[in-house]
């Protein structure tokens, strides 16, 4: 019975690392395809749409007599291509779902008998928190200290999903005790974003003239990144088909997908609106 077990994990996995395979290649082309868009399209359209760009700003204290230190000078100090940044989130999830399938696909294989894909996490970490900065920027986030928090307090909810699964790992979790903390301490970090992003927008004075897309960026984004969690706890909790990782472990790779998609096309449709 142990071999028909060991048997069954193997063919499950050489499903996944297909899938993984699948999925790279899906994102590589549309992280191209919007690369060409942003490159070789969009320069060529009218002056009203050519500017999907974002400019990061930097506060500095300068001394001022009879007054001293003071918030007093706002430097420009690089526009935020928006465009190309939407690609990479795919280009990178591209590159991870290769790793997976190729040069690693052992690690990948040893780590999912135990319940564990440490590169599912960091590259969550890094696309995620790509993602999120970008939607935080359309609320009006211009400063690059608030640009690195947001994406700094992002990474760290991600790496807290990889910190429960190195603390519960194992090969059953039939009858084992969660250590439910990292997922809690994740929770709680991963929040800093949304608090950013609803000040910005409760601060707002014109919100009416925010696009649709930008709204529609920002449910989609949000009701995706309450998924993620769901499956973790499905995965943990050991609901129906959850009991196997590996259903819990293709359920992340399928939402991954298309949230990112929807954002990719959902910019795309926002690229030919009036600035």
């Amino acid at each position: 019975m142990a071999e028909v077990a060991v048997a069954t994990f193997d063919q499950k996995v050489d499903k996944l690392i297909k899938f993984n395979k699948t999925m790279g290649l899906v994102h590589l082309i549309q992280g191209v395809l919007m690369m060409l868009f942003a490159f070789f399209i969009y320069p060529t359209l009218n002056d009203s749409q050519a500017a999907f760009t974002i400019p990061v700003i930097g506060n500095y204290l300068e001394f001022v007599p009879g007054e001293g230190l003071v918030l007093a000078v706002t430097d420009t100090l690089f526009e935020l291509p928006f465009l190309p940044m939407t690609a990479s989130f795919l280009l990178l999830s591209a590159i991870f779902h290769f790793l997976i399938a190729f040069p690693f696909k052992n690690k990948y294989r040893a780590g999912l008998r135990v319940g564990i894909n440490q590169f599912r996490w960091y590259e969550y970490a890094l696309s995620s928190s790509l993602m999120i900065v970008l939607i935080s920027a359309l609320f009006g986030v211009r400063d690059v200290a608030v640009f690195a928090l947001i994406a700094l307090s992002n990474a760290a909810m991600n790496l807290f999903g990889l910190d429960m699964e190195l603390l519960n790992q194992g090969e059953s979790k039939v009858g084992k005790k969660v250590n439910w903390l990292p997922f809690i301490f994740g929770t709680i970090i991963g929040l800093a974003p949304w608090v950013a992003i609803a000040f910005y927008i409760g601060v707002n004075p014109n919100l009416d003239a925010v696009p649709v897309f930008v709204w529609a960026i920002l449910a989609t984004y949000f009701i995706a990144f309450n998924t993620f969690p769901v499956n973790m706890l499905l995965q943990y909790l050991g609901v129906g088909k959850f009991k196997d990782y590996l259903h819990g472990e293709r359920g992340y790779i399928v939402l991954s997908l298309v949230a990112k998609t929807i954002l990719t096309w959902l910019v795309l449709f926002g690229a030919f609106q009036p600035s």
